[in-house]
Parts: C-alpha cells; sequence; structure tokens
C-alpha cells in the first residue's frame, strides 16, 4: 500500500452503504476492506480485503493493522451463527467494545460511526436507538476521536427502511395507515450520505463531532408512501387506522414484505421518533442534503436489485455453530474478573447436587455432572487476553462439546464501558448433541441459568456477595 495516503479500515465494505463508500474513498486513500468473508474477493490497486470477525477481538486487532483511520458500519440485526439467543443491543456491544479496542491497541486516530437520529425530545427512546446510542458512547471510551454522522431514513435500492416501505407500496392494493405513519422523518439520499461520510476523512471540522444529516424535505411516512406510489404509477388507495398499535404493525409489516422480524421489529418500533434534523447537531457544509426525496426514490427504484454487487463466494458452509449473549448487573465495586469466577461457584452452588465444577490455581475450569472426573465441560482461561475488565475462556473440552470442531468456541464476561453491567456471550461454540436435541434442551437449560444469574445479581445482598466472595474466590476450588 502506498503509505503516503492515509490508511481508511472499512468495515460492512461488502454492504451497500460499504460499496458505495469505497468508490469515493479510493479516490483519495488505500483502503482496508473488511468483511466476513473478505477473503473471497479479490484485492484491486487500492483495495485490500481481509476476513474478519468483530465478534473476536483478536480479529478486529488484526484487520485494523497498518489503519489511520476506520469506519464503522456495524450493526447485528441479523444473526451471524445458526443458532442466536440474545438481544442484537447486547450484541452490538461487544461488536462495538471488540473495534474500539482494537482501535486503540492499533493507534487509530479517528473513528467514523454511521449512526441513527438521536430524538433528544423523546422520554424513551426504541430499542434500536438507545442501541445506536449506546454503541457511539462505547466507541468514544477509549479516547479516539469519533465523528458521528446521524441519519434517518436513507434512500438506497438496498438496506433496510426505503425497502420495506417500497415493498409496502407494491405488494397492497391498500393501505390501512396506523399512527406511525403520521410521524415526520427528513429522509436523506444514499448519495448524499456517502458523499458526508467521505468529508469527514481526516477533517477536523468533524473531528469528535455528532452531527446529523437529512434531506431538503420534512415528511411523514404517508407522505413517502404516496410519492414511491406516484413514481410506481400505482393508485394506492389509504385509510387511517390509528387503533393499529406496534406490535400489530411490526406483524404486519413483516407478512407483507417477507422481511425478518430481526430486522422489521426494532425499525418498526423506532417509527414514533420523529426523525428530523435538530438544529444544535448539525454542520453548516456537511448536514444538509440537496437531493430530493422523489429523486432518490426514483433512483433507488430504477436501480434495484440491478445495482448489488453480487459475490460468488458470498455463501457460507453450515455450521452448527452458537453464539449466546446475555447482559447481568455488576456489583458495586466488582468487576467482570470477579463475575466470571462468582458464576462458576455459583453454578455449583444453585444446581447442587447435580452440577460441580473445579477451578484451578490458574482459573482455569471443568463443570461436571455429579462425578468432576467426567466434566460436560472444559474451559481454559486465557490470561493473555483477558483483563479485569474482560474475562476470556476457551472451550477446550468435555463431552458436551464437538472437540474436533469446537476450534474457537470461547465464554466470556466483558465490562461495558462506563456501565456497572457486563455481557456474558458463548461465543462459536459447537455442541457435540444432535442439533434438534441441543437447540431443545441444552440450549434452554443454559438461558434459564443465566436468567437465574442475572435475577440472582439483580437481589442479592451486597454483604453476601463480600461473605460468598471471601470463602470461595480467594482459593481455588
Amino acid at each position: 500500500m502506498n503509505k503516503q495516503k492515509s490508511v481508511v479500515a472499512l468495515t460492512g465494505a461488502s454492504g451497500y452503504i460499504g460499496q458505495n463508500l469505497m468508490e469515493k474513498l479510493t479516490k483519495n486513500t488505500e483502503v482496508i476492506a473488511l468483511s466476513r468473508n473478505g477473503d473471497h474477493y479479490e484485492n484491486s490497486e487500492h483495495v485490500t480485503w481481509r476476513s474478519c470477525d468483530l465478534y473476536s477481538m483478536a480479529d478486529a486487532e488484526k484487520a485494523l493493522e497498518g489503519a489511520d483511520i476506520a469506519v464503522y458500519l456495524v450493526h447485528s440485526m441479523l444473526p451471524s451463527a445458526k443458532l442466536t439467543q440474545g438481544s442484537f443491543e447486547d450484541m452490538d456491544v461487544i461488536l462495538a467494545d471488540n473495534f474500539a479496542q482494537a482501535a486503540k491497541k492499533q493507534g487509530i486516530k479517528q473513528i467514523i460511526y454511521l449512526s441513527g437520529i438521536v430524538p433528544e425530545a423523546a422520554s424513551s427512546l426504541s430499542r434500536h436507538l438507545s442501541s445506536r446510542l449506546e454503541v457511539e458512547k462505547i466507541l468514544r471510551a477509549y479516547g479516539i476521536p469519533v465523528t458521528t454522522i446521524r441519519a434517518g431514513l436513507i434512500v438506497g435500492p438496498k438496506g433496510s427502511s426505503f425497502p420495506i416501505l417500497a415493498k409496502l407500496v407494491k405488494r397492497l392494493p391498500f393501505m390501512l395507515l396506523p399512527e406511525w405513519t403520521k410521524t415526520k422523518t427528513q429522509p436523506i439520499a444514499l448519495k448524499d450520505v456517502v458523499q458526508t461520510l467521505n468529508q469527514s476523512v481526516d477533517n477536523d471540522e468533524l473531528s469528535d463531532q455528532s452531527i446529523d444529516v437529512g434531506g431538503p424535505e420534512v415528511m411523514t411516512y404517508q407522505a413517502m408512501m404516496e410519492k414511491v406510489a406516484d413514481i410506481m404509477g400505482k393508485k394506492l388507495k389509504m385509510v387511517s387506522f390509528p387503533f393499529m398499535t406496534v406490535h400489530l404493525s411490526r406483524l404486519w409489516v413483516r407478512f407483507v414484505t417477507g422481511s425478518s422480524k430481526e430486522m422489521v421489529y426494532p425499525l418498526i418500533e423506532s417509527l414514533a421518533h420523529p426523525m428530523t434534523v435538530q438544529k444544535e447537531h448539525t454542520h453548516p457544509r456537511w448536514s444538509h442534503g440537496t437531493t430530493p426525496f422523489e429523486a432518490a426514490a426514483k433512483e433507488a427504484l430504477d436501480h434495484g436489485e440491478s445495482k448489488s454487487k453480487k459475490n460468488p463466494f458470498s455463501f457460507s458452509p453450515v455450521r452448527h455453530d452458537v453464539r449466546s449473549v446475555q447482559r447481568v448487573p455488576i456489583p458495586e465495586g466488582k468487576d467482570s474478573d470477579w463475575v466470571a469466577k462468582y458464576y462458576l461457584k455459583w453454578l455449583e452452588t444453585t444446581l447442587n447436587p447435580w452440577i460441580k465444577t473445579r477451578v484451578d490455581e490458574v482459573h482455569s475450569c471443568q463443570i461436571g455432572f455429579l462425578f468432576k472426573y467426567a466434566p460436560l465441560l472444559e474451559l481454559t482461561y486465557s490470561k493473555e487476553r483477558s483483563t479485569s475488565d474482560r474475562a476470556l475462556y476457551y472451550i477446550t473440552g468435555g463431552w458436551l462439546a464437538d472437540n474436533q470442531k469446537n476450534i474457537r468456541g470461547r465464554l466470556e464476561f466483558r465490562k461495558i464501558p462506563n456501565k456497572a453491567e457486563a455481557i456474558v456471550a458463548i461465543h462459536d461454540y459447537m455442541p457435540s448433541l444432535p442439533w434438534f436435541f441441543y437447540k431443545y434442551t441444552q440450549a434452554k437449560v443454559h438461558l434459564l441459568v443465566m436468567i437465574l444469574f442475572r435475577k440472582h445479581l439483580e437481589n442479592v445482598d451486597p454483604q453476601v456477595i463480600e461473605r460468598s466472595s471471601k470463602q470461595h474466590l480467594a482459593a481455588p476450588c
């Protein structure tokens, strides 16, 4: 790579926003294009592809090596494992924290993050917007200047919100309008968002700033649907139906569009908020898109799927892998390393006499059923990858693990920056039980155990925790 130019690491490079942004970036920078299947793409003059699984901090560190600036276009609303247990909010915490810590280690001087407009007047935010704001705070937690570009509905041929809106208009002969269709938003053309993201690179004016961006028109969702119907040459009858709840709307939109519930549900929940540019969060040069909604919508509909850059290697082999992510409170004065050790001892106490745990002098652990010499799982503590804020255990054995395939399986306890909460996560776990049997037995038991552990930490007397710490955590079991 030509080191005279800035080197930009671009996450989500194979996505539709990433693809369009990469075309802009390569005119003035060198690009490290990051994707889960990056090894399947060919490098070009200004682009080097790298495979990266951001659920792995080690992968994130390797991916950002040699970069000066990093662009974060990541969200976890779509599952990445065959069985995913946990909310997208908690998975977003892991992705953002790995990325931010890796950026710190590799000397990244600027992070650029595409987020959603956060209405300050709202008494409570939707899960989707709350998660976007939490991610922004995590990216800022390690001292790297973060430029956050907050957009509402992005009008483009792919993605989430606009394609769903277009499918509703295309497939319905008439439409019952819930109350959220009266909510105001400020849609912005894909090319205007990409332009602002591109202009943010190495831009001192936007360093460590959060700015809202929007198009030239403020519209309701009903008005947008009417415009889209006109472009399609379709007569769409609309009838106000204010009695339709958000829950009914989610089911209705999912049924009509065929989109996944992981994508539809968080987006519909966010439609109760007005997504318009807020004056106090604008920049005179970079906040105001110039493309009218009608022109942006027409371009998006005309291009449709034809603009998609199909990758012949985009399929993934079938893996019976598991990701399970849960959030638990951290008692005052404790850290993630303490939570990990306490969990292992609590597990034995709660499931006594059926489950036994044994922790050695280096904190590695065996979890057994009745007999300690026949472990269900063996967990090997990774001292070099652990800190007080993150305890990492590799799943290295036990008859519940497929030891031939379980190469990257791991259990981690991670503190959320600036919060008294931890994420407890299993990644890339390959169970030995037949898949159907595992899904409805072991997986369900694990979820139940984690719910009980969370409730225990929420309600336990601090003095009980302190006594337990002195009795059980001072020495190996």
